[in-house]
């Protein structure tokens, strides 16, 4: 490389220093591989309330700018023409985590490499990371609700159980002329809310998938596959030997200060139909053309409006099934299978400070999500649901309050109110026997107690280190303290 090529990859590399952003916009990762940057998704929501960037509302998504990336890279090379790049920089972490909701205190270490790059029209970027954990309970639990390796060896000491396992996360992007084709393992996040999104929600299980995007004046069109996982409690059960498919097709049409968008889902149980990846492909048609007992899908409709002075309201309606339109009205049996959710976020910045509010409220009926068998084509991922975290029967307010200081330092203050059902149709795995479908008379939020939580947390994060500290009170026990380097 000669002198003219290192001091442009300098440069580069400090410009990423300020940047601290991945190659794209990915979701939030409360759980596992954490980044630098404590909540990235909530700023990029910041910007778009204020009106500095588009309402687009399907992630991840790749940057249209090649230059940003996390930090200063360890081993970095640009070739002579600027079409290709690579950056390697190794990580290491500690944290400890859990709390009484889980039934476990960890003590974890953590080790990977970040690899990001391009080579002409081709953008990716690796997340990988080993991972060793002690814990208190016997047998281990599993902080990120993945599946949990347990060597089954015990500490000298003979008192603290040891595992060990492995997670990544990815994307590998073709710009095309006529679109973004990329395949990846992630969460995708689609809709205006931040934390009760129905369709896909950014705190459902990362899974592998494959999305293709293509923007056509105001009209962007977003088309996904995923690869779902039955059984929640092992990735090597058997019951994972059967197969769930994702197709998901998303259609924003973006008017400056209004957006409008509709979401539609597909899940097929042992069947796979590539047909249904076709962007053009109405799904909620087109399920119609395979068997009942063996595909499910919802369709939902969502707004956005930006507000003067820094406000934003939104809300966004599901339809999971209906005997008619009147039932919906009705509402008294198990066919009636919607959700519903609003919000109102602010957002402002002040000099060196950026601040904001996001207040949200979402209803979900029983049965949401479900099917008529278990483990079959539910609309779920290692057991817990794509779309609104709480899943069926529920009911829950969202309200964050937030500020950060240039890029560093953070503090949130989340509250919620959370109602949970415990009769028939409050699990995605809650199924009524085909005989009786039609008998059951539904009840929203039976023998449910309201449950608050209050988390504080507190983050700095600077281009090589970041550590934050976050609890959960009252009726949410958690906790995670937690340490990064990235180099």
């Amino acid at each position: 490389m000669n002198f003219r090529n290192i001091l442009f990859l300098v440069a580069f590399c400090f410009a990423g220093i300020f940047a601290q952003d991945y190659p794209g916009y990915s979701s939030n990762r409360p759980y596992t591989l954490r980044t630098l940057d404590y909540s990235p998704l909530l700023y990029r929501y910041h910007d778009v309330t204020l009106g500095d960037l588009p309402q687009s509302f399907y992630y991840p998504v790749q940057s249209q700018s090649r230059g940003r990336h996390v930090g200063l890279p360890l081993l970095g090379w640009l070739s002579a023409d600027s079409s290709a790049m690579l950056a390697v920089s190794p990580l290491l972490a500690f944290d400890m985590r859990g709390g009484k909701d889980l039934g476990d205190t960890i003590q974890g270490f953590e080790g990977g490499l970040f690899i990001r790059g391009y080579k002409d029209s081709i953008d990716f970027w690796l997340d990988a990371r080993m991972f060793t954990e002690r814990h208190s309970a016997d047998p281990p639990k599993s902080w990120d609700r993945e599946f949990l390796e347990n060597q089954g060896n015990k500490d000298i000491e003979g008192e603290v159980k040891y595992s060990s396992y492995s997670r990544y996360r990815g994307n590998l992007n073709i710009r095309m002329g006529f679109g973004n084709l990329s395949f990846a393992r992630d969460v995708p996040h689609w809709g205006p809310g931040y934390f009760s999104n129905l369709s896909l929600n950014q705190n459902a299980v990362p899974f592998n998938q494959m999305n293709f995007s293509t923007t056509v004046g105001p009209l962007t069109v977003t088309s996904l596959y995923g690869d779902l996982r039955i059984d929640s409690a092992s990735s090597m059960s058997t019951a994972n030997l059967k197969s769930r498919n994702l197709y998901a097709h998303r259609y924003e049409l973006n008017f400056a200060n209004t957006q409008i968008g509709i979401s539609e889902i597909t899940v097929l149980y042992d069947l796979n139909k590539p047909w249904l990846f076709v962007p053009i492909v109405p799904l909620f048609i087109e399920k119609g053309n395979y068997t009942e007992n063996n595909n499910n899908g919802t369709l939902s409709l969502d707004f956005s409006q930006r507000l003067p002075f820094g406000f934003r309201v939104y809300s966004e309606f599901l339809l999971d099934d209906m005997e008619s339109p009147t039932s919906l009205i009705r509402n008294d049996n198990i066919e009636a299978k919607w959700a519903w959710m609003a919000g109102l976020a602010y957002a402002g910045n002040f000099g060196d400070f950026k601040a904001g509010s996001i207040a949200e409220y979402s209803r979900v009926e029983p049965y949401v999500y479900s099917h008529f068998y278990r483990n079959t084509a539910q609309i779920a991922h290692h057991g817990y649901p794509l779309g609104a975290p709480n899943g069926p029967n529920s009911q829950t307010i969202n309200w964050l309050i937030y500020a950060k200081h240039k890029e560093a330092f953070q503090f949130q203050l989340g509250q919620e109110w959370a109602w949970k059902g415990t009769d028939h149709g409050s699990a995605v795995n809650d199924t009524t026997p085909v005989a009786d479908h039609m008998k059951i008379s539904k009840h929203f939020l039976k023998g449910a107690k309201m449950k608050y939580s209050l988390t504080p947390v507190i983050s700095y994060s600077a281009s090589h280190y970041a550590i934050s500290v976050e609890y959960s009170f009252f009726d949410k026990n958690a906790f995670c303290s937690r340490a990064m380097l990235l180099f």
